[in-house]
């Protein structure tokens, strides 16, 4: 197991297996952020006035390039939630549309994608999915797709439940059959390889704070050179009608926001770099073997399965178990309970009629974390 632990800025006090929620920054990508900051305050003017689009530019090629697609197809954004918002709010459905979910999406989104039907008037549907392999995953959510379809939104990797999702399959279909594909991969970029341009999708919203360690306010939108037609900016400002029209009209419209510091984008460079120079292939694999240690060990301890089949690629960073209903009543108590006592930062989540504990493994954890994290369960969970 490769432990990073040195590198990072966590609390040695915590046993901290929440990267998923937030991420955390290495102090090297740190570093670099503030260097940024301190740049800017140095000359805010030829920073924002003469150098921002240059600088954007470069930054943008270095997540392109990382992320398998033209700079010019990608623009930053603070996280996913906004991306998606752009993306939902622009599309025009109205009464009679559906738009097509699972049931394992993460709650802001749910909550946007309601909002939305609420005052426009389309339907927003979660399915319920198999998850016995990925082909029964694929064919119980496409046999909701109904003449009324003209989205589907999905996860990349789930948020509560924390499963990664045959999106590829999903979108290769709904391309065949016109209708647009949304993708949420909030927790995608740095956890699991991403080449958006072949995987397909129509719209691709990513966070670049949590598995790419990027420091917090780096995310980005995505969107198919044929789709960015469709997008209305949330905020009008100078790219709209830009004085001097760059190469890519998406890119001069969603760029410009008015004033605001964009260390967080300047420094996604050297966080890919930093993954680069620390082997990160091989730090994936190592974590994706504790993480599934992990879950085998909760799961013997409690004696409930995984929500998934035993196939593999469920799962790599991030998982999830199942807890005992009946043992723990109170999810926000036994989360506190594993703070105050434990000093573990882990996040419980209700979900369904079940109880889960999500954890997640990066390149500072270690067995000691889980192995720590099973004797507080046994503990706890002997104490019901």
């Amino acid at each position: 197991m490769y432990n990073l632990r040195k590198l990072f800025l966590l609390d040695p006090s915590v046993t901290f297996l929440n990267h998923g929620s937030f991420g955390a920054t290495p102090k090297p990508v740190f570093d670099e952020y503030q260097r940024w900051q301190l740049e800017l305050e140095r000359q805010p003017v030829e920073f924002m006035g003469r150098r921002f689009t240059s600088l954007m530019a470069e930054s943008r090629a270095a997540l392109g390039a990382y992320l398998g697609t033209h700079a010019d197809n990608l623009v930053y954004t603070q996280n996913v939630t906004i991306s998606i918002n752009i993306i939902a709010r622009s599309l025009n459905l109205g009464v009679g549309d559906e738009v097509l979910t699972s049931d394992h999406e993460y709650g802001a989104m749910d909550r946007t994608w309601r909002f939305l039907a609420g005052e426009r008037g389309f339907t927003y549907i979660n399915r319920s999915v198999s998850l016995e392999s990925h082909e029964a995953f694929i064919d119980s959510f496409w046999s909701a797709v109904t003449p009324r379809t003209r989205v589907i939104f999905l996860s990349h990797i789930s948020s509560p439940t924390a499963l990664i999702f045959p999106v590829g399959e999903i979108i290769k279909r709904a391309r065949a059959a016109g209708i647009i594909t949304v993708i949420d991969g909030a927790h995608v970029a740095g956890q699991i390889p991403l080449d958006l341009d072949s995987l397909g999708a129509d719209f691709y919203g990513g966070n670049l704070h949590k598995w790419l360690c990027a420091p917090k306010g780096a995310g980005f939108l995505y969107a198919r050179p044929e789709m960015q037609r469709l997008l209305k900016p949330l905020v009008v400002s100078w790219g709209y009608e830009p004085e001097t029209p760059g190469a890519s009209a998406f890119v001069d419209q969603y760029e410009w926001w008015g004033t605001r510091d964009v260390s967080a984008f300047l420094t996604v460079p050297a966080a890919i770099k930093f993954q680069e120079k620390h082997h990160w292939d091989k730090v994936r694999a190592s974590c994706h073997d504790l993480a599934q240690d992990a879950q085998r060990r909760i799961c013997e301890l409690t004696g409930l399965a995984p929500l998934h089949s035993a196939a593999d690629g469920w799962f790599a960073q991030l998982t999830a178990a199942p807890l005992p209903v009946d043992a723990v009543p109170d999810l926000v108590a036994f989360k506190a309970r594993l703070y105050e006592e434990y000093r573990i930062e882990v996040p419980l989540i209700a979900w369904k009629n079940m109880k889960l504990i999500r954890v997640s493994i990066q390149g500072y954890n270690s067995k000691r974390d889980v192995d720590h994290l099973l004797r507080a369960l046994t503990g706890l969970l002997a104490k019901k």
